[in-house]
């Protein structure tokens, strides 16, 4: 539609993934064909500020976060001018504990409060002034933490004019953080430590509790390095009873800096544990930590053993995977141990508690998976940068990694290697075949000028020749069986290109894979690679052959295959024939002939990798129209980086260590915890109670997930099956892991009920039982006297 050329930005309505309707009259309009292409933009909003001191009077809406608290804004509004005025008045802060105070605040909000006319609180609630007052001189470490991010955030949005500004005024508290049960005047006295305002607010007994709370923190990343910053100037884990264990397998890369604060450039390659364990004991000398670098999961169970888990107070996620947080997740559930849980996606970060029977736990709901483009899309008909990045990264593996040490693989032991190509049988091992072959024919890979040349020839193939061929499959006005257009929205029809020595991205990408392509070899690389007349001297040697689309080529269009290479009858024979040459190839190799696989590393500028994988991209982009984009941003699609800033993950930890204080406390309810969802760009807080755990109930008993049924003095299978029978229940099969022990229905069976329990497990599961544990988990399946089957807690046999 031509007449939508002219670049105006239009506003549209009912838009849906490839196609929108415009908000204009287009009767006039030329009709619409195929294949437009539009940009989203995004148009700038003015907004008008009131001045602080009309504000004060009238605050307008308030930007809510906890919908429990609807009424709470107004009244924090009121209390923070009450303060100002005391301030103003007895030139100091109100005393924590002192009711006298307490109630100067109060006088002085109840006449703030008929001041304001109409727009009054109805209930000027003396009890949470008062607990204002008590807490209006401390400086609590979470609370700066979080409003620290949300400030941040708003900094960054004056400065750069991107996301929406706070609009205008926003209150939050968090009296549920208070000790459940009311405090002396006495709890509150100063202790002359470093932890005094802290006590003004929680007093002294959560201060103990606080240092003597036994901590496991899993990964020490952006969260983890917040957390430990918080939980040192909390004091937690800093008493004579008090340790924070830190676990994480990870080392520091240059991209950590950004926002991971305990590290600096002279840490890079150092464990990030270590490090951030060593950084918040600068923070906190008395912090008693230890560092470990074992990740957290099934075989390490020996590290992170019973007793370990035993004697945890709490546990603390700042992981970056959902395989990670579930299975943290099934051991704090087992152990019954609150978990405390937390993520950040850029300016969005979440929290969730998990309290031992109060909540459900974090796997008891999923997010959906997300969606992966399909294989066909991202190799043959990519639509946007994410696909042609995504296609870019297998590629530079399959070249420079999977190859290389496919090659190895053969020449380590080529009988065995054969064996197994042999045995496969298939396309795919035929074309690992072929990769091998093409590295070890010594012509084509001896001096730079060959790596040059097969960097030409890639780019012939898959820019030129690999496009041809598809269009000649599927030209322009193809159809698809149903006769709607093969080429309509999301596809795009593409156009070979033309190689250039003069463009500078093409030369670019011809420097970075041969360079690569050298590497892998063991080939020196001539310094006259970086002189562009040179470069293209020696790339205009490369004799190009033509190359003619064929008749039958079969281009996978499925968008539910799982591979892209096609099985063929005569794959037998031409893995027999490839194995020949290779034989042959082997034999024309110097002795000890290696290659050196390269394994993707996007943080070194130095090292091409990101060069190659950027100009990969962008020269299949302009293939198929999609813009290009630059090397950062290429970096943070292929790199996999998740996007994460100090604000939101501040936000986040400052948020987790505010439910810290309810859970050492100890004597908190379901509707005391908060778990919250904000997102700082929009901004967004919303803030609510966790779930409580689904009850099963059987006669006079209930039980949860976090239940554990556990029988001590080693029993029998009997004495097991007796022992529900007196709750009413009948076992009809036992089961360990996945092997039956007993079932009701095998008479064979009964001769095992006299055994102990563990000797079965041993004797029919095999069960090895390690030395550090002294029981085992058995599975029991029940029935009611109506036979109706009831789903039981699992039940733990203890025989040590």
């Amino acid at each position: 539609m031509t007449e939508l050329n002219d670049g105006k930005p239009r506003k549209i309505k009912s838009a849906r993934p490839y196609s929108f309707t415009l908000e204009e009259d287009t009767t006039a309009f030329g009709t619409y064909m195929k294949g437009g292409i539009v940009t989203q933009v995004k148009q700038p909003k003015m907004l008008n500020f009131k001045p602080l001191r009309e504000a004060l009077k009238e605050p307008g809406d308030f930007l809510l976060s906890d919908f429990a608290k609807f009424d709470r804004p107004l009244l924090l509004h009121i209390a923070f001018q009450a303060l100002d005025k005391f301030i103003s008045d007895f030139g100091r802060f109100p005393v924590a504990g002192s009711e006298e105070d307490a109630q100067k605040l109060a006088s002085i909000a109840a006449n703030i409060n008929e001041c304001l006319g109409e727009g009054k609180v109805e209930d000027i609630n003396p009890k949470l002034l008062r607990l204002f007052a008590f807490g209006a001189k401390a400086v609590l470490n979470p609370m700066a933490a979080m409003f620290g991010g949300i400030v941040g955030q708003e900094v960054v949005k004056a400065c750069s004019g991107k996301f929406h500004p706070l609009f205008q005024f926003f209150y939050f508290d968090s009296v549920e953080s208070l000790p459940a049960e009311p405090l002396d005047p006495s709890d509150f006295k100063p202790l002359n430590s470093r932890y005094d305002a802290q006590i003004s607010v929680f007093g002294s007994k959560l201060q103990k509790k606080l240092e003597d709370a036994k901590v496991f923190m899993v990964g020490s990343g952006a969260l983890g390095c917040e957390f430990l910053k918080n939980l040192a100037l909390m004091g937690v884990s800093c008493g004579s009873q008090g340790k924070l264990t830190i676990t994480d397998d990870d080392v520091i890369e240059k991209s950590n800096l950004s926002r991971q604060f305990l590290f600096r450039d002279w840490n890079i390659g150092q464990a990030k544990s270590t490090v951030a364990a060593s950084a918040a004991a600068s923070i906190n000398p008395r912090l008693k930590i230890e560092a470990l670098q074992n990740r957290v999961g099934p075989e390490t169970e020996g590290v992170f053993n019973d007793t370990f888990w035993e004697k945890l107070t709490v546990v603390i996620n700042a992981l970056d995977n959902v395989n990670a947080r579930l299975y943290v997740d099934q051991r704090c559930l087992y152990f019954q141990k609150p978990l405390l849980e937390s993520g950040t996606l850029g300016a969005k970060c979440n929290t969730q508690m998990v309290i031992p029977h109060l909540t459900e736990n974090y796997g008891a709901s999923r997010d959906p998976p997300e969606k992966q483009a399909p294989m066909c899309t991202v190799h043959s008909f990519p639509h946007n940068i994410d696909h042609c990045l995504t296609w870019a990264r297998s590629e530079f593996e399959g070249l420079l990694e999977k190859t290389p040490a496919e090659v190895n693989a053969y020449l380590s032991n080529p009988v065995e290697y054969a064996s197994s190509m042999k045995n496969a049988g298939d396309a795919q091992a035929k074309d690992n075949l072929e990769r091998v072959l093409e590295c070890l024919d010594r012509e084509k890979c001896e001096t730079f000028q060959d790596c040059i040349t097969w960097a030409r020839l890639r780019f012939e193939d898959y820019f030129v020749n690999r496009v041809k061929q598809l269009i000649f499959t599927f030209p322009e006005e193809a159809a698809t069986s149903t006769g709607a257009p093969f080429w309509s929205a999301p596809k795009r029809f593409p156009h070979p290109l033309q190689f250039s020595a003069a463009d500078t991205s093409h030369l670019n990408f011809i420097i970075a894979a041969s360079i690569l392509r050298a590497e892998t070899f063991g080939i020196s690389v001539p310094d006259w690679v970086k002189n562009p007349k040179m470069l293209s001297e020696a790339v205009d040697k490369v004799i190009v052959p033509d190359f003619q689309p064929r008749e039958g080529v079969k281009i996978e269009t499925d968008e539910k295959a799982a591979s892209l290479s096609t099985a063929s009858v005569d794959d037998a024979a031409v893995i027999n024939e490839l194995l020949l040459k290779l034989e042959l190839c082997r034999n024309n190799l110097p002795s000890g002939f290696r290659m050196k696989p390269i394994s993707f590393e996007k943080d070194d500028d130095t090292n091409y990798h990101m060069d190659l994988i950027a100009g990969l991209a962008n020269m299949r982009a302009r293939n198929y129209s999609i813009p290009e984009v630059d090397k950062l941003k290429a970096k943070f699609i292929a790199g996999r980086i998740i996007p994460a800033i100090a604000t939101s993950t501040a936000m986040a930890t400052g948020l987790v260590c505010l439910e810290l204080y309810k859970v050492l406390d100890g004597a908190h309810k379901v509707e005391d915890y908060r778990n919250t969802f904000a997102n700082l760009a929009l901004p967004l807080f919303s803030i609510a109670e966790p779930v409580p755990p689904k009850v099963m109930k059987h006669r006079d008993m209930s039980w949860t997930v976090w239940d554990r049924w556990i029988l001590k003095d080693n029993p029998t299978l009997r004495e097991l099956i007796q022992w529900l029978k007196d709750k009413g229940l009948n076992a009809y099969s036992i089961s360990y892991g996945s092997c039956l022990l007993f079932n009701s229905m095998f008479p064979r069976h009964k001769e095992r009920l006299d055994k102990k329990v563990v000797d079965v497990a041993r004797e029919i599961a095999k069960a090895e039982l390690p030395p550090y544990r002294s029981h085992l988990d058995v599975v029991v399946a029940c029935e009611d006297d109506d036979d109706n089957d009831i789903d039981i807690p699992q039940v733990s046999i203890y025989y040590g």
